[in-house]
């Protein structure tokens, strides 16, 4: 077992995410073109603004509208933007409990206020726990005004938490946001294919 600081990704990583069913599911609503705006790793447009924190809820909604064919709800369009996140398994939860053990574990996330207060929140408590019993920290986007794979939130994190780059592994879905990582001295761990959020943490974790 490795004894350093870790600081992980949210959605590809801990919360399962398919973009698939955000995008059919604005569709139904009505929204022209929703597929345009949403990716794996990089929002557009309204999405965009919201996860730098641009703008926040309202204004993002208010713009939303600007895209569809009819009058929808806040409630109608939350609940189809939240149907990115699909769930964080309870394993995993209990891997972060377990990696607390004899680590510091961090979160650094692009993400937004909708996801963060909604749906974000109610997956970390499937288990009893809030989001903040899982984290010696969170850094959120929305909240810093920076966002992936810009170096100033990694700088941030590191400000905040008193990260060291030399001593601290950054796991990420996205290859760009781990070579962002890596060029400021990050070890990093790329989750994808077999390489899972439980195979990647196992090292650490205390035998």
């Amino acid at each position: 077992m490795k004894t350093c600081d870790l600081l992980f990704d949210l959605g590809g990583v801990i919360m399962d995410i398919r973009r698939e069913n955000a995008v059919e599911a604005l569709a139904a609503l009505g929204m022209r073109d929703a597929g345009s705006f949403l990716g794996d790793y990089e929002q557009k447009g309204p999405f965009l603004a919201l996860e730098r924190g641009d703008i926040g809820a309202p204004e993002f909604r208010r713009e939303m509208r600007r895209y569809f064919d009819r009058e929808v709800t806040d409630a109608e369009l939350d609940a189809a933007f939240m149907r990115f996140l699909t769930g964080i398994p309870v394993e995993r939860l209990r891997r972060l409990e377990q990696l607390r053990r004899h680590h510091r574990v961090f979160m650094l996330s692009n993400t937004n206020p909708i996801m963060w207060q909604g749906r974000i929140a109610d997956e970390f408590r499937k288990d009893g726990h809030d989001c903040d019993y899982y984290f010696d920290g969170c850094v959120a986007s929305f909240d810093v005004n920076a966002y992936k794979p810009d170096p100033e939130i990694f700088r941030i994190a590191c400000e905040r938490y008193g990260l060291d780059p030399a001593t601290t592994v950054f796991f990420d879905d996205s290859q760009a946001n781990c070579d962002a990582a890596a060029a400021l001295g990050f070890s990093t761990r790329h989750i994808a294919g077999d390489n899972d959020f439980m195979t990647a943490t196992s090292e650490f974790v205390d035998a």
